[in-house]
């Protein structure tokens, strides 16, 4: 069911995106009606969560079996009230990826909109979307005390905060660190209040506004953890929950501190993309691209923790975030690297170095989980990208892609994925490598629960088929919760995309 407006996007962004999915070979294919109305579908989906949240279970530690009955048990102390002993939490296996659980997302709720609204930024509506509260490091203005001379209307008319001489707001202004996720307050908010959040969808919210009559999405009701002089009037950014959501529009488990060695948040596709990579225990395998590492601690698991993973990024931080998610999966066998992959494979055979750069055709497996432009995520109500930056990425993709190819032993597997929608980040960078590398085959993939890739790259049909992606627009509009859970599943994802390639 569409609550959202379909996803904001510039508009050389959009008529990019339409030449894309109505290009010449879809348009063949299926008609202009067709092509069109999957387009649309694309738009709104996107703007939309999945209709249900996907825990990926360490079984290296545990059975699933076991995973699912303490997080049953750790879910159930979320429910309050007299009834919480009989509460009952629904948790299913997949059917065809063996260490995936599923959890219903109830969803769109109705609920009542209050007087008092907090508007959040849509990275942080977005994740209330999948069960988060609003956390104060995300929230950069409230509004003005009841203390204050300047009271707010009981009708809920605000006065904005830079037409009012008030120096706690200017203080609290002031004192913001501007690396910090922005969240917008808007009525006479403290602690134990209950207010309705809002995202801002375009990012046109003015920090310390005390009102916000922009573009925005209802999210759900929340009771404010934190009143504004505890947020904002400190030496130190606050932390922990500034707003706890208790009627969200869409509830789903907080997983805030939940089983962190056992569950594993992490969407469905990027899951499957471990399991297609196929690591064998004993093996070297490399993740070019890897933080935050949710992807490389599966590769280590499915290995059970015998052989070595290699996995590089370039920013010094996430290497960090890299280590501390081995560390809290218990899993040995993960290298870490500060490095730019695309100069990952060394000049010299001869080195013996044990970190990078690393001499030709030292991996079994190479795992090119490219940077991309990311239409794929949801739920994503805005993106504010150029064309541009949509465009930057193909040709870095190529590069580490050569990369890859240099670093992979022969007969061994590299799998390529993204999380856009894009053709020329997808399948025509499939086309490109089997015309760059003679060596490279198409594998087939398993399992293989998307749909075959896109029309328009000029591959063939048995070379589609081999492709793997996931495109909810194809049938967002047929997954009522009325469809068990596991059937619906593999439809109703992010998109994404995954080939297989041997080295002969």
């Amino acid at each position: 069911m569409s609550v959202f407006p379909r996803i904001s996007l510039k508009p050389d962004v959009t008529e990019y995106l339409k030449s894309v999915f109505l290009n010449k070979e879809v348009l063949a294919a299926v008609g202009h009606q067709e092509a069109d109305r999957r387009f649309q579908m694309l738009l709104t989906c996107l703007s939309h969560p999945p209709s249900y949240t996907c825990v990926r279970a360490s079984t290296h530690l545990a059975t699933l079996e076991e995973v699912r009955h303490s997080l049953r048990e750790e879910l159930k102390k979320q429910i309050c009230g007299p009834s919480a002993e009989e509460a009952s939490v629904q948790i299913l296996s997949h059917p065809q990826v063996s260490d995936v659980l599923l959890l219903p997302v109830d969803g769109p709720r109705p609920v009542t909109q209050l007087s008092s609204e907090v508007v959040v930024g849509a990275q942080c509506g977005s994740a209330v979307l999948r069960g988060a509260h609003v956390f104060a490091p995300g929230i950069v203005a409230s509004p003005k005390c009841k203390t204050q001379r300047h009271a707010v209307g009981s009708q809920g008319i605000y006065l904005c905060l830079s037409t009012v001489p008030d120096p706690l707001s200017s203080l609290c202004q002031s004192c913001m660190p501007s690396s910090l996720c922005f969240a917008f307050l808007s009525s006479d908010m403290k602690v134990g209040d209950r207010v309705s959040v809002f995202s801002d969808l375009q990012g046109r919210c003015t920090r310390g506004a005390t009102s916000f009559q922009g573009n925005k999405a209802f999210v759900g009701n929340g009771v404010a953890e934190m009143g504004r002089s505890s947020i904002f009037c400190t030496d130190k950014a606050a932390r922990g929950v500034g707003v706890r959501m208790v009627e969200p529009l869409y509830r789903s488990p907080s997983f805030d501190g939940v089983l962190p060695s056992l569950a594993f948040l992490q969407n469905l596709p990027s899951v499957v993309v471990g399991h297609v990579l196929g690591p064998q225990p004993g093996e070297r395998i490399l993740d070019m691209c890897a933080a935050p590492g949710g992807k490389t601690c599966h590769i280590a698991a499915l290995m059970g923790d015998q052989g070595e993973v290699v996995a590089l990024d370039r920013i010094r931080n996430k290497i960090d975030r890299i280590r501390q998610n081995a560390q809290m999966l218990h899993l040995q066998s993960i290298k870490a690297y500060c490095f730019n992959s695309t100069r990952a494979a060394s000049t010299d055979p001869a080195q013996e170095t044990e970190g990078p750069p690393f001499p030709p055709e030292s991996f079994d497996r190479v795992l090119l989980d490219a940077p991309c432009s990311g239409l794929g995520q949801r739920p994503n109500m805005a993106n504010t990208w150029s064309l541009k930056e949509i465009c930057s990425y193909p040709p870095l993709q190529r590069k580490l892609f050569q990369a890859a190819v240099r670093l992979l032993k022969k007969g061994g597997v590299l799998v390529y994925s993204t999380c856009t929608v894009t053709l020329a980040e997808n399948e025509e960078q499939v086309a490109w490598a089997l015309d760059t590398f003679p060596c490279l085959t198409l594998q087939p993939q398993d399992p293989h629960i998307g749909s075959e890739g896109m029309l328009g790259a000029g591959l063939s049909p048995e070379q589609l088929r081999l492709l793997q992606r996931f495109s909810p627009e194809l049938s967002w509009d047929q997954t009522e919760t009325t469809t068990p859970l596991p059937c619906r599943a593999d439809r109703d994802t992010i998109g994404f995309f995954i080939a297989k390639f041997l080295k002969n």
